[in-house]
């Protein structure tokens, strides 16, 4: 009884925050992404997007949980994979580029590695999909199965464990670039992998009333991707 109060309570919330938003002119987007994604490149991005859309209120969710953009559980939901098929309206922001990364805290200038084979003697750091390290494997004939694996929940956690030297991750070039760059990790092999396999997603629904502003949103990300890769 008390639920089906508070439920009416909230969409009463709801509706009048909607009509507020729209006599201010505000559009508000709910945006769910990676964790790993929403820290390692988009947030110090953001104020660029606000700053030519002060009419667009950004309400990010970074989780691991795949959500529904037809049934309202996010206006835009941000993804990485392989979802050019996906029933969804997805939008294809770009690839990733996949290669090794380590810390040379603990691996030195990685002159060591010569070849794929020579990470076989150390800790693999995948991601719960595993998915990087599978197509790289794949590509360049790497024996993923015969390797000592450690897999994280979230590429977060893979990316941290690189940076305290606890093994060798798949590094996404776009999340790793910034380390790369300030020498906390390094790339000691030239075999890297692009491909739409492991690129980034915007889904959301065609028929949104908030379409303009999803479309402003994703055409700024697509744009932004560009430039950074």
């Amino acid at each position: 009884m008390f639920l089906a109060t508070v439920d009416e309570a909230f969409a009463v919330l709801s509706e009048g925050t909607a009509k507020v938003r729209s006599r201010s002119g505000q559009t508000s987007l709910r945006v769910s992404l990676l964790p790993s994604f929403a820290a390692n490149w988009l947030v110090n991005r953001l104020g660029g997007f606000l700053k030519s859309h002060p009419a667009i209120e950004l309400e990010l969710d970074p989780t691991l949980r795949i959500v529904d953009v037809g049934r309202g559980e996010a206006d835009i939901a941000i993804r990485f994979g392989d979802f050019g098929a996906s029933k969804q309206s997805c939008v294809h922001l770009a690839d990733e580029d996949l290669s090794p990364v380590l810390s040379p805290a603990l691996y030195g200038d990685g002159s060591k590695f010569q070849s794929p084979l020579d990470i076989l003697d150390h800790e693999i750091l995948q991601a719960k999909s595993g998915l990087e390290w599978q197509l790289w494997s794949e590509a360049f004939g790497f024996p993923l199965e015969k390797a000592k694996q450690t897999r994280l929940t979230d590429y977060n956690i893979v990316l941290q464990a690189a940076l305290d030297g606890q093994g060798v991750a798949m590094g996404r070039g776009l999340l790793v670039r910034e380390h790369v760059r300030a020498g906390r990790l390094i790339r000691p092999l030239s075999a890297t992998l692009s491909s739409q396999k492991a690129a980034y997603w915007a889904a959301f629904d065609p028929l949104s009333k908030k379409r303009s502003a999803i479309e402003a949103f994703v055409g700024w990300l697509k744009n932004e991707m560009t430039l950074s890769a």
